[in-house]
Formats: structure tokens, C-alpha cells, sequence
């Protein structure tokens, strides 16, 4: 046993079964304690609907917290915001021309004020409609010379995002800034924003029991050893995938 670094999506990945939830918080608040591992939450809910999930499940104090799908990065609670993070995605963004351009788009229904972000711009969007309108959106921001992201997951939710932004990159800039070997890192999800996570680098990757369909199509195309497919849900199969990368 040592020190790991360990990266959770919250809903329906480390949140979601509050029995199974309550043995996980109690051995990685333990092997924290011993061993100096690093917990850090990486989430698509803004501040404000982290810190509500937060209270509301007792979630234990992570060493660092993602917000905003990748966009965002806090230390010491939430108390710190990292604006190196924050100038690295600056670099080409452009919010204003990104509104304009999906303005166009009918069938983008804006998220609540909650969910629009300094570099997150985020949209409801119909499982129906979104494969004929994703590559269209993608091409008219391209002809507007705007390098972004489009993350579509949960067969709702788009987020558009910087270029260089996204649950992964911020993983690695997290894990370089703690010194931590991809092989010491491992980072958990169920959905499409969490692809981010698993596909960036050679870090170890759990995929829970419950997880969406968009992320079991990847993942049965992107098969490998540094990735397990765990068989329980939620929390549940987060430990028996450190169990089975002997991280617990």
C-alpha cells in the first residue's frame, strides 16, 4: 500500500448508493491518513451545485475539487480558485462569439444562469436531435475560427468548452502539481464527460456498473489494461475497481 492520487465524477459515480458511498469515504479517509493519498472531486456541477451535493451527502473534504466539467479547479475547500488553470484556458476562448454562433441553433436550450460558467457555455439538448445538429454546431464554430470542445453526456446535457479544457487535461495539471505517476492515479465516472478521463493519458480508469451508454460504447472500442469495467454501481464499483488496481 501507497500513496495514490484518486479522481471521482460525483453523480452516479462516487454518489448513488449511500451505503456503499459511506465504506469508500471511510477507507480513502483512512489510507489518506496513513498513506498522504489525494482525493479530488471532478464534477459538471457548478460551485454552488457542488457545494449543495456536498452538504447533502457529507461528502468527506477533498485535497482538490473540478467543477464545471474540467473548467474549474479549487484547493483547500473552496477557498482557493487556481487561476493558472484559469489562464491556461483563456488562451483563444471567446464566450461572447460562442453565444452568438449556437444562437442560431433552435434546438440548444440554454442551462440555468447557475450552469453558465466563465469557460463553460451549457445547453439542453435532445438525444433525438443531437446527432444531426452536433456536427453542424461543430462546423459553425469552426468557420468562425472558434477551437472549442463539445462534450454531449446523459443524453442532455452539452457543454461547450475551451480547447485545451476538459476532465482529463485538468487531471493531469492536478496530478503535475502533486508529483504523482500516472500509474499512482486513477480517476472513476459513468458518462460521457467522463471519456475526458480515461482516453487523455495512461493513468488507471474506473468505469462504474450504472454508466451511461455513450461511455460503454467507448469504452468497448477503447478496451485495455489500465481500464476496469466494474460490475457494482456507483460507489460500489469504485471499490471493487481499487480493489482490483490493489490501490485498497
Amino acid at each position: 500500500m501507497s500513496q495514490f492520487l484518486f479522481i471521482t465524477d460525483l453523480d452516479h459515480t462516487y454518489v448513488g448508493d449511500d451505503a456503499a458511498l459511506a465504506t469508500l469515504q471511510e477507507a480513502l479517509s483512512q489510507h489518506r491518513q496513513t498513506y498522504g493519498t489525494k482525493i479530488v472531486y471532478s464534477t459538471g456541477r457548478s460551485p454552488a451545485l457542488y457545494q449543495e451535493l456536498q452538504q447533502e451527502k457529507q461528502l468527506i473534504q477533498p485535497d482538490a475539487v473540478v467543477t464545471s466539467v474540467g473548467t474549474e479547479i479549487y484547493t483547500n475547500g473552496m477557498e482557493a480558485y487556481d487561476s493558472e488553470w484559469a489562464d491556461i484556458l483563456s488562451d483563444g476562448w471567446d464566450r461572447d462569439r460562442i453565444l452568438e454562433t449556437a444562437g442560431h441553433f433552435s434546438d440548444l436550450l440554454s442551462q440555468p444562469d447557475s450552469e453558465q460558467r466563465p469557460f463553460k457555455v451549457s445547453y439542453f439538448l435532445s438525444e433525438d436531435v443531437a446527432p444531426d445538429l452536433l456536427p453542424r454546431l461543430e462546423s459553425a464554430l469552426k468557420d468562425c475560427s472558434l477551437e472549442v470542445r463539445l462534450i454531449y453526456s446523459g443524453g442532455k446535457d452539452l457543454d461547450i468548452l475551451p480547447i485545451k479544457g476538459n476532465k482529463g487535461l485538468a487531471m493531469q495539471f492536478i496530478r503535475n502539481r502533486y508529483g504523482m505517476e500516472p500509474e499512482r492515479t486513477v480517476a472513476c465516472g459513468d458518462s460521457g464527460n467522463d471519456i475526458a478521463l480515461f482516453e487523455v493519458g495512461d493513468e488507471r480508469g474506473i468505469i462504474v456498473g450504472n454508466a451511461r451508454p455513450e461511455l460503454r460504447t467507448w469504452y468497448e472500442a477503447h478496451r485495455q489494461d489500465s481500464l476496469y469495467f466494474a460490475k457494482a454501481s456507483c460507489a460500489g464499483g469504485i471499490l471493487e475497481g481499487l480493489k482490483h488496481f490493489e490501490f485498497l
